[in-house]
């Protein structure tokens, strides 16, 4: 063979081998050995979700209106807004209430767990966002409960495209949940004298509650997809926009902070937040959305703040507030020479779609799960685990205090690197031996027609062309991108590794999900879940595992406003619980045999799924006490910590100036 013969196949040859490459490393996705065996311990049972009487005999859509620019893409406007929360909205202390989001009638549907024992039970009914302006042009998606006037009663907060989020209280008279339990407030006040809403016309895809500043009451981050523009309106303005460009694009809703100010409880409760509108530097805050989740990394009482956004960079921020202001600064990720681009936080550029932290290797502090999309021979990205580099969380805040962001990519070495076309993401530990597993959603659009090649085309148009929808191919009823994808169920493998048995679990349904919402709705110990499914009615799964360890779960209260300007502990009544949930409060765990393991009171976040508000920790084998390091602000803005020796089972723990145990109700 000539040199330059040789010359002209080492393209030829190049071409093959990458080829290859991701064909084997998308098998790798979808043929991990062992399933069979690690599915072997769990069980699952798919129970239907009460609805509202007649619920489903009503007409269902499949497809939702849109501003005439997109109409020819009306089926990708159209694949975001299922919901699904799990909490427990009667104060009686388990998680057996959901809240859910349903696209098929845009309807917010108030409801209890298929396991709710009768106690916990109520009619089924959806919330009614009158007498606040709404219409047509406006669709929820998003339900996420808290205390957000702290009064110890479950409030929601429901997020929409077309208008900002509503406030819905819990009144202090009401004895059952119902719709005329709760007080209507807007969280961004806005004026209407003629019926008609004026506000803000936000499109929001990501809520996440914690304490931001500190001063330890609830603070909100709003993650905003669209521009402020009429996406939902078939007679509105052409003021409707894409993505700048498939990897940077920074025109659009992006992040707002809402501090908590001041609060009422009463038959007309209130709440007041007020904008902080230089918590988040300003390169981090116009993102496309999607996804937003949060965790303390440095053990300073106040949680850091991860944004996933679609088509541009995700954010890590660093948390430096004070009580009473709410600041972030950036911290971003190194590689050397042969690190991918995308594989630097703070860097990429694939599509952020959700988020969650978890401790899936007990090593006691916390790592970060990022969905992308990931579909073979479509859009092959990489999901995200972001595995924690330092030793002790106080080199985590000298580090993040130098702008650094000290997290390494391997999700591919964990078996995780690929799915789908992923969205929400939650750890959750459904053996109780101390190895969390991964729930994820997956799926676009589910149609006939198969329309990879014009997406494909799409990625290749020059970025001065993207952001004009005229220029985006069509995307219309019946049209379909991953719409067979099916959920995703990771369990660790002996050597640590992860495999997807889903499929041996029977959860593999080729419906598009969106939302994972956990929570130990019965009160035993054992872990549940919900899925929130695109265009088909939302999934329960009771947990029916045999041989669970044992486990440690922690209810975590603050003092409610109005027990801290009393001194002493109110009455309960109605839907009132123990107390307001310790919103930013951190837990490691201990067992005799030295394993840690870390988790944290989880306000809100992700997508759009939100796990209920224990603590949780499985246990496994062990049957006597463990050691349980609690960290916390508490309403002053003093960081506290106190070490407990707790055996397993369920405590309700009050923090205040110390933590002490109080009684179940």
């Amino acid at each position: 063979m000539s040199a330059d013969r040789g010359r002209k196949s080492v393209p030829i040859f190049a071409v093959v081998i990458t080829l290859v490459t991701l064909y084997l490393a998308g098998q790798s996705a979808v043929a991990v050995n062992g399933a069979d065996q690690v599915a072997e311990p769990y069980q699952f049972r798919e129970m239907p979700i009460p609805m509202p009487e007649g619920y489903e005999d009503q007409p269902m859509k499949d497809i939702r209106q849109v501003n005439p620019d997109y109409e020819h893409i009306q089926a990708w406007i159209s694949a975001i807004g299922a919901s699904v929360a799990i909490n427990d909205l009667t104060g009686n202390g388990r998680a057996s209430s959901l809240c859910l989001v349903d696209p098929r009638t845009d309807d917010v549907v108030v409801t209890h767990t298929p396991t709710a024992p009768q106690q916990d039970r109520f009619e089924p009914f959806v919330l009614d966002p009158a007498p606040l302006p709404y219409d047509d042009t406006m669709a929820p998606t998003g339900c996420t409960p808290g205390d957000f006037n702290m009064d110890g009663r479950m409030d929601l907060l429901v997020s929409y495209w077309g208008r900002t989020p509503i406030l819905y209280l819990a009144k202090s008279d009401a004895t059952t949940v119902s719709d005329d339990a709760y007080q209507r407030q807007e969280l961004v006040p806005s004026n209407s004298a003629d019926g008609r809403y004026h506000g803000p016309k936000w499109n929001t895809d990501a809520v996440h509650v914690s304490d931001f500043d500190g001063d330890g009451r609830p603070d909100i981050f709003i993650g905003n997809y669209f521009p402020d523009s009429d996406v939902l309106d078939p007679d509105g303005m052409k003021n409707v926009e894409m993505m700048l460009s498939m990897s940077s694009g920074t025109n659009a809703g992006g992040g707002h902070v809402l501090r908590w100010h001041s609060a009422t409880s009463g038959e007309q409760p209130s709440a007041s937040y007020v904008p902080e509108p230089k918590a988040i530097p300003y390169e981090a805050a116009t993102g496309w959305t999607l996804a937003a989740s949060g965790a303390d990394l440095d053990g300073d009482g106040l949680p850091e703040l991860y944004i996933a956004n679609d088509f541009g960079h995700d954010h890590l921020l660093h948390n430096r507030s004070t009580p009473g202001s709410i600041r972030f600064g950036l911290a971003e990720g190194s590689g050397s020479p042969l690190t991918p681009k995308s594989f630097v936080l703070g860097d990429d550029s694939f599509k952020g779609m959700g988020v969650d932290f978890g401790d899936p290797t007990s090593k006691g502090s916390f790592d970060i799960m990022v969905s992308n999309i990931t579909v073979a021979w479509g859009l092959q990205e990489s999901n995200y685990l972001w595995e924690n580099q330092t030793g002790s969380t106080a080199e985590m805040r000298e580090r993040l205090a130098a702008g650094e962001a000290p997290f390494t990519q391997r999700a591919e070495e964990y078996g995780l690197a690929w799915t789908g076309w992923c969205w929400d993401v939650k750890f959750g530990d459904f053996l109780n031996d101390g190895d969390l597993a991964i729930v994820q959603a997956d799926g676009f659009i589910k149609g006939e027609r198969n329309r990879w090649n014009w997406l494909q085309e799409l990625a290749t148009v020059n970025d001065v062309l993207m952001s004009n929808p005229a220029m985006w191919p069509n995307m219309q009823e019946g049209d379909d991108l991953a719409g067979d994808d099916v959920l995703a169920f990771y369990a660790q493998k002996p050597d640590g590794r992860y495999v997807n048995i889903s499929e041996q679990l029977g959860l593999d349904v080729p419906v598009p999900s969106r939302a994972i919402a956990t929570g130990d709705t019965t009160g035993t110990g054992a872990l549940d879940f919900a899925v929130a499914r695109q265009w088909a009615p939302p999934s329960f799964y009771k947990n029916e595992s045999e041989d669970l360890g044992s486990a440690l779960t922690l209810r975590l209260y603050r003092p409610t406003e109005d027990d801290a300007a009393s001194g002493e502990a109110g009455e309960l009544t109605g839907l009132s619980g123990l107390g307001s949930p310790a919103y930013g409060a951190t837990v490691t765990v201990t067992t005799p045999d030295g394993r840690e393991q870390v988790s944290r009171l989880d306000g809100g976040g992700g997508h759009s799924g939100f796990r209920s508000f224990e603590v949780r920790f499985g246990l496994g084998e062990e049957t006597g006490p463990v050691r349980a390091r609690l960290n916390w602000r508490d309403t002053d803005g003093q960081l506290r910590e106190q070490t407990m020796e707790l055996d397993p089972g369920t405590h309700s723990l009050v923090l205040s100036d110390s933590a002490r145990k109080v009684s179940d109700r």
